[in-house]
């Protein structure tokens, strides 16, 4: 095999096995989609979207599993979906596994489908806390929840893993196929 067709069969190999990664859902058995966004949350089903900002330390930078320092953090719910816009909903940040509630916020309809809370965690302190959000609507009472933790000082890359992994492949397949001497060493070695 000459190197060119190599190339471009390398290069097709990682072009597909980029566009195959996740991105945001995988399918699962039977071909049924699975959310991979931790930042979600499910209430029956309608989504919404968790998300925090610690504005004073950490500028625009978003959290939803880990926010970093404890203090005053924004907590926005954003509505996926209109459906939500028009019931009742509670929203309520509790510090676990106490479940002391630190901050609740009731009957809330949100037309504009976002809500921002700013939350304080400096009394509580950090730890483990849970996002509660609870859906009204004909009569009917659903209550979601999303686990968080607060001041753990890590601020992440803001990089999930698929999107790591696949970057430095791509990373490593550009150095092979447009650095000469890179291909050189390996095609002496593989023979």
């Amino acid at each position: 095999m000459t190197m060119q067709p190599f190339r471009h069969s390398l290069l097709a190999l990682v072009t597909v096995i980029a566009w195959s990664m996740p991105t945001g859902s995988v399918m699962a058995h039977g071909g049924v989609a699975i959310d991979l966004d931790s930042c979600r949350i499910e209430v029956d089903g309608h989504w919404v979207h968790f998300t925090a900002y610690t504005p004073a330390t950490t500028a625009d930078q978003e959290f939803c599993k880990d926010i970093p320092d404890v203090g005053l953090t924004n907590i926005v719910f954003d509505y996926e979906g209109k459906a939500l816009r028009r019931m009742t909903v509670d929203f309520e940040i509790t510090k676990e596994p106490e479940g002391n509630t630190i901050y609740k916020k009731q009957g809330v309809t949100v037309k504009t489908g976002t809500l921002n809370l700013p939350v304080d965690f400096t009394a509580s302190g950090g730890g483990s806390y849970l996002a509660h959000v609870t859906l009204h609507n004909e009569g009917k009472t659903i209550d979601a929840h999303n686990n968080f933790e607060v001041g753990s000082g890590s601020y992440g890359s803001g990089i999930d893993t698929s999107t790591f992994v696949m970057l430095i492949a791509i990373a490593g397949v550009s150095v092979y196929l447009f650095w000469p001497g890179m291909r050189q060493k390996v095609q002496g070695k593989v023979g």
